[in-house]
Protein backbone atom coordinates (compact mmCIF):
# COMPACT_ATOMS: atom_id res chain seq x y z
CA UNK A 1 0.00 0.00 0.00
CA UNK A 2 2.76 2.19 1.01
CA UNK A 3 4.64 1.69 -2.33
CA UNK A 4 1.09 2.30 -4.26
CA UNK A 5 0.81 5.53 -2.45
CA UNK A 6 4.48 6.59 -3.11
CA UNK A 7 4.51 5.63 -6.92
CA UNK A 8 0.96 7.82 -7.20
CA UNK A 9 2.30 10.38 -5.53
CA UNK A 10 5.80 10.34 -7.82
CA UNK A 11 3.19 10.01 -11.61
CA UNK A 12 1.02 13.27 -10.09
CA UNK A 13 4.52 14.91 -9.34
CA UNK A 14 6.01 14.44 -12.77
CA UNK A 15 2.47 15.50 -14.21
CA UNK A 16 2.60 18.79 -12.88
CA UNK A 17 6.31 18.95 -13.61
CA UNK A 18 5.46 17.86 -17.69
CA UNK A 19 2.43 20.33 -17.51
CA UNK A 20 4.81 23.25 -15.97
CA UNK A 21 7.56 22.83 -18.16
CA UNK A 22 5.45 22.72 -21.15
CA UNK A 23 3.26 25.98 -20.42
CA UNK A 24 6.70 27.60 -19.68
CA UNK A 25 8.34 27.03 -22.94
CA UNK A 26 4.64 27.87 -24.90
CA UNK A 27 4.51 31.40 -23.15
CA UNK A 28 8.51 32.15 -23.65
CA UNK A 29 7.62 31.15 -27.40
CA UNK A 30 4.15 33.49 -27.46
CA UNK A 31 6.07 36.25 -26.20
CA UNK A 32 9.12 36.53 -28.51
CA UNK A 33 9.53 39.00 -31.10
CA UNK A 34 10.32 36.90 -33.53
CA UNK A 35 7.39 36.76 -36.48
CA UNK A 36 7.14 33.48 -37.65
CA UNK A 37 6.18 33.78 -41.06
CA UNK A 38 8.82 36.84 -41.69
CA UNK A 39 11.22 33.83 -40.08
CA UNK A 40 10.68 31.08 -42.26
CA UNK A 41 9.13 32.94 -45.49
CA UNK A 42 10.90 36.08 -45.27
CA UNK A 43 9.94 40.18 -45.65
CA UNK A 44 10.31 39.91 -49.31
CA UNK A 45 8.33 36.90 -50.07
CA UNK A 46 5.68 37.73 -47.89
CA UNK A 47 4.85 41.22 -49.56
CA UNK A 48 4.68 39.20 -53.14
CA UNK A 49 2.24 37.29 -51.38
CA UNK A 50 -1.62 37.96 -51.75
CA UNK A 51 -4.28 38.37 -49.24
CA UNK A 52 -5.37 34.91 -49.40
CA UNK A 53 -1.99 33.58 -49.60
CA UNK A 54 -0.82 36.01 -46.21
CA UNK A 55 -4.32 34.48 -44.64
CA UNK A 56 -3.52 31.01 -45.29
CA UNK A 57 -0.29 31.40 -44.21
CA UNK A 58 -0.97 32.83 -40.64
CA UNK A 59 -3.64 30.23 -40.40
CA UNK A 60 -1.18 27.52 -40.99
CA UNK A 61 0.94 29.26 -38.27
CA UNK A 62 -1.45 29.75 -35.63
CA UNK A 63 -1.02 33.55 -36.22
CA UNK A 64 -3.64 35.87 -34.46
CA UNK A 65 -4.85 32.88 -32.88
CA UNK A 66 -5.33 33.34 -28.77
CA UNK A 67 -2.41 31.85 -26.59
CA UNK A 68 -4.58 30.40 -24.61
CA UNK A 69 -6.73 28.34 -27.02
CA UNK A 70 -3.53 27.21 -29.09
CA UNK A 71 -2.36 25.58 -26.00
CA UNK A 72 -5.01 24.08 -24.94
CA UNK A 73 -5.68 22.48 -28.41
CA UNK A 74 -1.84 21.56 -28.18
CA UNK A 75 -2.36 19.48 -24.71
CA UNK A 76 -5.50 18.06 -25.40
CA UNK A 77 -3.98 15.95 -28.86
CA UNK A 78 -0.86 15.34 -26.58
CA UNK A 79 -2.44 13.75 -23.79
CA UNK A 80 -4.76 11.85 -26.58
CA UNK A 81 -1.21 10.61 -27.63
CA UNK A 82 -1.18 13.49 -30.52
CA UNK A 83 2.19 15.18 -30.57
CA UNK A 84 0.67 16.90 -33.54
CA UNK A 85 2.27 17.82 -37.21
CA UNK A 86 5.99 19.56 -36.98
CA UNK A 87 4.92 23.26 -38.98
CA UNK A 88 9.04 23.33 -40.07
CA UNK A 89 9.64 19.65 -41.53
CA UNK A 90 5.74 18.96 -42.08
CA UNK A 91 5.80 15.62 -40.90
CA UNK A 92 4.41 13.72 -37.68
CA UNK A 93 6.39 15.19 -34.61
CA UNK A 94 6.62 11.82 -33.56
CA UNK A 95 8.41 10.58 -36.29
CA UNK A 96 11.05 14.02 -36.45
CA UNK A 97 11.38 13.32 -32.47
CA UNK A 98 12.31 9.78 -33.04
CA UNK A 99 15.21 10.59 -35.86
CA UNK A 100 16.46 12.99 -33.64
CA UNK A 101 16.72 11.44 -30.04
CA UNK A 102 18.19 8.51 -31.65
CA UNK A 103 21.07 10.58 -32.59
CA UNK A 104 21.54 12.79 -29.34
CA UNK A 105 20.90 9.11 -27.53
CA UNK A 106 24.14 7.94 -29.06
CA UNK A 107 25.75 11.02 -27.94
CA UNK A 108 23.63 11.22 -24.66
CA UNK A 109 25.04 7.19 -23.85
CA UNK A 110 28.27 7.75 -25.17
CA UNK A 111 29.10 11.09 -22.72
CA UNK A 112 27.06 9.43 -19.77
CA UNK A 113 29.68 6.90 -19.74
CA UNK A 114 32.74 8.52 -20.42
CA UNK A 115 32.47 11.37 -17.76
CA UNK A 116 30.99 9.15 -15.22
CA UNK A 117 33.41 6.49 -15.16
CA UNK A 118 36.81 9.16 -15.81
CA UNK A 119 35.10 11.32 -13.50
CA UNK A 120 34.88 9.11 -10.82
CA UNK A 121 38.27 7.11 -11.45
CA UNK A 122 40.14 10.80 -11.74
CA UNK A 123 38.27 11.73 -8.42
CA UNK A 124 39.22 8.68 -6.38
CA UNK A 125 42.87 9.01 -7.41
CA UNK A 126 43.10 12.94 -6.23
CA UNK A 127 41.02 11.83 -3.24
CA UNK A 128 43.70 9.23 -2.25
CA UNK A 129 46.61 11.41 -2.68
CA UNK A 130 45.46 14.83 -1.85
CA UNK A 131 48.18 17.43 -1.98
CA UNK A 132 50.49 15.11 -4.43
CA UNK A 133 51.38 16.20 -7.84
CA UNK A 134 48.53 13.88 -9.16
CA UNK A 135 46.56 15.39 -7.02
CA UNK A 136 47.26 19.22 -7.96
CA UNK A 137 47.29 18.49 -11.89
CA UNK A 138 43.74 16.87 -11.12
CA UNK A 139 42.45 19.79 -9.72
CA UNK A 140 44.23 21.90 -11.98
CA UNK A 141 42.33 20.35 -15.40
CA UNK A 142 39.08 19.76 -13.20
CA UNK A 143 38.73 24.03 -12.80
CA UNK A 144 40.01 25.28 -15.58
CA UNK A 145 37.56 22.79 -17.71
CA UNK A 146 34.91 23.82 -15.20
CA UNK A 147 34.92 27.29 -16.01
CA UNK A 148 35.72 27.03 -19.87
CA UNK A 149 32.34 27.60 -22.12
CA UNK A 150 31.36 24.49 -23.88
CA UNK A 151 31.24 25.71 -27.48
CA UNK A 152 34.28 26.94 -27.35
CA UNK A 153 35.74 23.24 -26.27
CA UNK A 154 33.21 21.73 -29.44
CA UNK A 155 35.53 24.56 -31.52
CA UNK A 156 38.95 23.49 -30.42
CA UNK A 157 38.07 19.74 -31.18
CA UNK A 158 37.09 20.71 -34.50
CA UNK A 159 40.18 22.72 -35.08
CA UNK A 160 42.53 20.10 -33.59
CA UNK A 161 41.09 16.75 -34.55
CA UNK A 162 39.09 17.95 -38.00
CA UNK A 163 41.20 20.58 -39.16
CA UNK A 164 44.77 20.32 -38.22
CA UNK A 165 45.11 16.39 -37.75
CA UNK A 166 41.76 15.22 -40.35
CA UNK A 167 41.25 12.21 -37.98
CA UNK A 168 37.75 12.98 -37.55
CA UNK A 169 34.90 14.53 -39.56
CA UNK A 170 33.57 18.12 -39.31
CA UNK A 171 30.78 17.30 -38.60
CA UNK A 172 26.97 15.68 -38.82
CA UNK A 173 26.14 12.30 -37.97
CA UNK A 174 26.60 10.80 -41.01
CA UNK A 175 29.52 11.21 -44.23
CA UNK A 176 28.60 13.83 -46.54
CA UNK A 177 26.45 12.48 -49.79
CA UNK A 178 25.99 8.69 -48.53
CA UNK A 179 22.50 7.12 -48.67
CA UNK A 180 21.02 6.43 -45.27
CA UNK A 181 21.09 2.34 -46.54
CA UNK A 182 25.00 2.57 -46.78
CA UNK A 183 25.66 3.84 -43.75
CA UNK A 184 27.02 1.67 -40.69
CA UNK A 185 26.92 1.64 -37.44
CA UNK A 186 31.13 2.71 -37.83
CA UNK A 187 30.24 5.81 -39.34
CA UNK A 188 27.94 6.74 -37.07
CA UNK A 189 30.24 6.24 -34.34
CA UNK A 190 32.73 7.75 -35.48
CA UNK A 191 31.06 11.36 -36.54
CA UNK A 192 29.35 10.96 -32.69
CA UNK A 193 32.76 10.78 -30.87
CA UNK A 194 34.28 14.48 -31.42
CA UNK A 195 30.42 15.81 -29.67
CA UNK A 196 30.59 12.94 -27.13
CA UNK A 197 34.00 13.92 -26.40
CA UNK A 198 33.38 17.69 -26.11
CA UNK A 199 29.83 16.82 -23.75
CA UNK A 200 32.13 14.34 -21.45
CA UNK A 201 35.31 16.88 -20.83
CA UNK A 202 33.04 19.14 -18.61
CA UNK A 203 30.60 16.28 -17.35
CA UNK A 204 34.13 14.86 -15.93
CA UNK A 205 35.41 17.98 -13.73
CA UNK A 206 32.20 18.21 -12.02
CA UNK A 207 32.16 14.36 -11.22
CA UNK A 208 35.90 14.96 -10.70
CA UNK A 209 35.98 17.26 -7.93
CA UNK A 210 32.39 16.26 -6.46
CA UNK A 211 34.78 12.49 -5.94
CA UNK A 212 37.62 14.27 -4.70
CA UNK A 213 35.88 15.82 -1.35
CA UNK A 214 34.30 13.06 -0.47
CA UNK A 215 37.12 10.72 -1.14
CA UNK A 216 39.36 13.03 1.31
CA UNK A 217 37.12 12.43 3.89
CA UNK A 218 36.63 9.07 3.81
CA UNK A 219 40.47 8.89 3.88
CA UNK A 220 40.31 11.10 6.90
CA UNK A 221 38.17 9.00 8.81
CA UNK A 222 38.80 6.64 12.00
CA UNK A 223 38.51 3.79 10.58
CA UNK A 224 41.20 4.78 7.80
CA UNK A 225 43.47 5.55 10.13
CA UNK A 226 42.62 2.11 11.84
CA UNK A 227 43.75 0.33 8.38
CA UNK A 228 46.97 2.42 7.90
CA UNK A 229 48.09 1.66 11.29
CA UNK A 230 47.65 -2.53 10.65
CA UNK A 231 49.39 -1.92 7.80
CA UNK A 232 46.90 -1.79 4.52
CA UNK A 233 48.26 -0.47 1.63
CA UNK A 234 47.11 2.87 0.23
CA UNK A 235 45.50 0.89 -2.46
CA UNK A 236 43.99 -1.36 -0.89
CA UNK A 237 41.97 0.71 1.86
CA UNK A 238 40.80 2.76 -1.41
CA UNK A 239 39.47 -0.43 -3.39
CA UNK A 240 38.21 -1.94 0.38
CA UNK A 241 37.26 1.32 2.14
CA UNK A 242 36.97 4.03 -0.33
CA UNK A 243 35.07 3.39 -3.52
CA UNK A 244 32.33 1.55 -1.34
CA UNK A 245 32.03 4.79 0.17
CA UNK A 246 31.71 7.29 -2.61
CA UNK A 247 30.38 5.44 -4.88
CA UNK A 248 26.33 6.30 -3.32
CA UNK A 249 27.26 10.15 -3.68
CA UNK A 250 29.04 10.08 -7.26
CA UNK A 251 26.32 7.64 -8.55
CA UNK A 252 23.82 10.42 -7.39
CA UNK A 253 25.47 13.30 -9.16
CA UNK A 254 25.65 11.37 -12.21
CA UNK A 255 22.38 10.80 -13.02
CA UNK A 256 21.63 14.32 -12.05
CA UNK A 257 24.48 14.94 -14.96
CA UNK A 258 21.50 14.42 -17.09
CA UNK A 259 20.41 17.48 -17.10
CA UNK A 260 23.37 19.09 -17.45
CA UNK A 261 24.38 16.54 -20.72
CA UNK A 262 21.16 17.34 -22.30
CA UNK A 263 21.42 21.62 -22.02
CA UNK A 264 24.93 20.65 -23.18
CA UNK A 265 23.54 18.91 -26.65
CA UNK A 266 21.77 22.02 -27.88
CA UNK A 267 25.45 24.00 -27.74
CA UNK A 268 26.99 21.01 -28.63
CA UNK A 269 25.20 19.90 -31.40
CA UNK A 270 24.85 23.85 -32.99
CA UNK A 271 29.33 23.32 -32.92
CA UNK A 272 29.04 19.95 -35.17
CA UNK A 273 25.89 20.56 -36.99
CA UNK A 274 25.02 17.36 -35.61
CA UNK A 275 20.78 16.59 -36.48
CA UNK A 276 19.91 15.86 -32.82
CA UNK A 277 17.41 16.87 -30.40
CA UNK A 278 19.40 20.27 -29.42
CA UNK A 279 19.70 21.10 -33.13
CA UNK A 280 15.83 20.64 -32.91
CA UNK A 281 14.88 22.61 -30.24
CA UNK A 282 17.10 25.45 -31.29
CA UNK A 283 15.11 25.63 -34.62
CA UNK A 284 11.60 24.90 -33.20
CA UNK A 285 11.97 27.95 -30.80
CA UNK A 286 13.42 30.22 -33.86
CA UNK A 287 11.03 29.12 -36.24
CA UNK A 288 8.33 29.27 -34.49
CA UNK A 289 7.80 25.58 -34.75
CA UNK A 290 5.05 25.19 -31.65
CA UNK A 291 4.13 21.80 -31.65
CA UNK A 292 8.07 20.41 -32.01
CA UNK A 293 9.39 22.78 -29.51
CA UNK A 294 6.48 22.03 -26.58
CA UNK A 295 6.91 17.55 -27.71
CA UNK A 296 10.65 18.30 -26.93
CA UNK A 297 10.80 19.53 -23.64
CA UNK A 298 7.95 17.38 -22.45
CA UNK A 299 10.42 14.65 -23.32
CA UNK A 300 13.60 16.39 -22.56
CA UNK A 301 11.50 17.00 -19.11
CA UNK A 302 10.98 13.36 -18.47
CA UNK A 303 14.38 12.36 -19.33
CA UNK A 304 15.35 14.60 -16.36
CA UNK A 305 13.11 13.57 -14.58
CA UNK A 306 13.52 9.88 -14.88
CA UNK A 307 17.54 10.34 -13.78
CA UNK A 308 16.55 11.55 -10.50
CA UNK A 309 13.93 9.18 -10.15
CA UNK A 310 16.86 6.36 -11.12
CA UNK A 311 19.46 8.38 -8.46
CA UNK A 312 16.37 8.13 -6.03
CA UNK A 313 15.61 4.61 -6.41
CA UNK A 314 19.31 3.40 -6.09
CA UNK A 315 19.76 4.81 -2.93
CA UNK A 316 17.89 2.43 -1.31
CA UNK A 317 18.99 -0.52 -3.35
CA UNK A 318 22.94 0.66 -2.50
CA UNK A 319 22.52 1.45 0.78
CA UNK A 320 19.28 -0.11 2.46
CA UNK A 321 19.83 1.62 5.84
CA UNK A 322 18.21 4.86 3.93
CA UNK A 323 15.03 3.32 2.42
CA UNK A 324 11.96 4.45 4.93
CA UNK A 325 10.78 2.60 7.31
CA UNK A 326 13.99 0.23 8.31
CA UNK A 327 14.73 0.14 11.91
CA UNK A 328 17.36 2.26 13.01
Amino acid sequence: MEVAVKTAKNLVRVALLLLCASAIAFTLVSISPLDPLQTNIGQAALGSLSAEQTAQLESYWGVGEPPIQRYLSWLGDFVRGDMGISLLYRQSVATVIAEKLANSLLLLAFAWVISGVLGFTLGIIAGAYQGRAIDRAIQSYSLIIASTPLFWIGIMLLLIFAVWLQIAPIGLSVPIGMEAADVTLIDRLRHAILPALALSITGIANITLHTREKMIAVMGSDYVLFARARGESTRRIVTRHGVRNVILPAMTLQFALINEILAGTILVEQVFSYPGLGQAVVTAGLGGDMPLLLAITVISTALVFGGNFIANTLYGVVDPRIRKGVSK
